[in-house]
This record gives C-alpha cells, structure tokens and sequence, in this order.
C-alpha cells in the first residue's frame, strides 16, 4: 500500500463517494477504484460497502481507518513543516469543541485567525467531551478545546477558569436567594445533560454526594437552558453559556464555588503541524485577551 491509496481511503471516507473523492483529488473514477481494490486485495478484506447513498466501511475498514487517518494527518503535518520552512503559511488545522465553545469562542477565532493567517483553512468539529477526545485519538482533528475533566490523558493545555452556576426558571426561588448551596439543590427537578457531554456537572454532584431527580435528559447545553426556561427544573451550567446565550431564568452561584477548566487538548505537542501550533498560540491570546 501507498500514500497515495491511504490518501484516496480517506479521501473517500470523507466525502461519502468515490466519484466526489475522485473529482477531488484530480483522478479518474477508473485509477479511485483501482486503488482501493488493490487494497482490498493486500489486506484480504473489503474496506468499503457501496450503496445508493454512498460509502460506508465494512468491519474491517472501521478497523484500519484510525490508523489511516494517522498516516494521512502526519503526512500532512510533514508537508506544513517544509512550507514553514520555505516560508509559507499554508495548511488546515482542524479543531473540536463542545456546543459552548463553538457559540462563544470560535466564531472569533475563525476571524481573527483567518485575518492573520488568510491561507490557513480552519475546520471545525462539534461534539461532546467524548467525540472530541476520541477524534484528537484517532488524528480526525488537530486540537479539542474541552474540560480537564474530560481529558483522559491527552496533552493538555489549561486557558481559563469557567465557574458554574446554578440556573433556574424565572421566580422559581424565593425572591432573598443569593446563592445555592448543595443542601438547596437536594430534592429538585433536574434538567441535565448526558455524561459525555456534562462531566464536570456530574463531578460536582459526586462530589457533594447529590442524588437528583432528572426530569430531561439532554445532548446539548443550549437546549437544556431552554429547558429550565420553560419550568422543566433546575441545572447547573458553565457561566461561558450564559454569557452567550440569554433566556428569562434565574442565576445564582455555587456555594462552595464550583468551576472547570477549559484548555486545548492534543496527542504530542513535539508533533503538531505549524498550522496546529500557530492555532494553540492564537487561541492562548485570545481567551487571554477576553478573561481581562
């Protein structure tokens, strides 16, 4: 096998179909086919099912393909290290996050980014804790921007302090609320989300040993925000959201306080692209810049 068959692998894998992977990689439909039969052939096994609405890889293909994806990623970090060299600022860099972040910070980052580096494409991931650790894993993305919590491992790169905060639906409280305590949250209606997404939450819970009565159980923040609006119960949330995001509830810090850490997390920082690099630095800056 060669560079250039893990290259229309993946190119495949990417676009759903082996005509889009040809047109893309300036090949003729004949050579795309060619090359992933040669494969098939090497390895014993098929890699692809091919149906009406596309592609999809068979067992075998989901087993090679984190592997591909690595060769592919690294092939192209090479690649930016000699543009670098030649004095290029050229290449992708492909980012992860949860829904909180891709509200607040990377619409920002995109620009200010793109201002400075306008031949650098950025591609964006959303996803829970766990989507995010699995793609920086399997080399699908460069960098995730995500809670220490949910790191398991990966290099990690600390940027700010998000506290959180307790939110409930508007006058649910009494009206000489100033705080709540974890003796307060005891015995409410929880609208909270699922653990891959809500990990530090679940964190704080354990740790003041809660037993909560969950009434929604929800994939993203912004929908469980809604919730609570509407007098489905009450949730704990990162203060980031709702910097962002403005519904008629209540808020009230934690006492004790309670808070995350968000930072940039990735396999080896010694084998990052210059593109990838670039990006942890301007994302440093910027968060920086915002938490003055």
């Amino acid at each position: 096998m060669t560079l250039l068959s893990y290259e229309i692998f993946q190119t495949i894998l990417d676009q759903g179909s082996f005509a889009k992977a040809a047109t893309i990689l300036h090949l003729t439909p004949s050579a795309v086919s060619h090359s992933i039969s040669s494969m098939e052939e090497e390895i014993g096994f098929p890699l692809f099912i091919r149906n009406k609405s596309g592609v999809q890889l068979t067992s075998a293909g989901e087993q090679i393909s984190p592997h591909i994806q690595k060769i592919v990623s690294a092939n192209n970090n090479l690649l930016q290290v000699v543009s670098q060299m030649k004095g290029m600022n050229t290449g992708t860099v492909k980012i992860g996050c949860t829904n909180t972040v891709c509200l607040t910070w990377i619409p920002d980052i995109i620009r200010t980014f793109g201002a400075k580096y306008p031949q650098i494409s950025i591609e964006v991931y959303q996803g829970s804790y766990t989507d995010t650790v699995n793609w920086v894993k399997n080399g699908i993305i460069d960098l995730g921007i995500l809670s220490e919590n949910a790191n398991e491992g990966l290099s990690f790169i600390p940027l700010c302090k998000d506290p959180l905060v307790c939110v409930t639906p508007k006058g649910y409280m009494p009206k000489d609320t100033t705080k709540m305590t974890p003796d307060d949250l005891k015995n409410q209606p929880f609208v909270i989300q699922q653990d891959s997404c809500d990990r530090d939450i679940i964190s704080f819970l354990d740790t003041h040993s809660l037993s909560i009565r969950a009434n929604c159980h929800i994939l993203d923040d912004q929908s469980a925000l809604t919730m609570v609006e509407c007098g489905a119960g009450i949730s704990i949330m990162p203060k980031l959201l709702l910097d962002a995001v403005k519904k008629d509830v209540d808020v009230y810090p934690l006492d004790p306080p309670e808070s995350r850490t968000l930072g940039i997390c990735c396999n080896n920082k010694d084998f990052l692209s210059p593109a990838a690099t670039e990006m942890i630095e301007h994302i440093r800056e910027y968060v920086s810049n915002i938490e003055k």
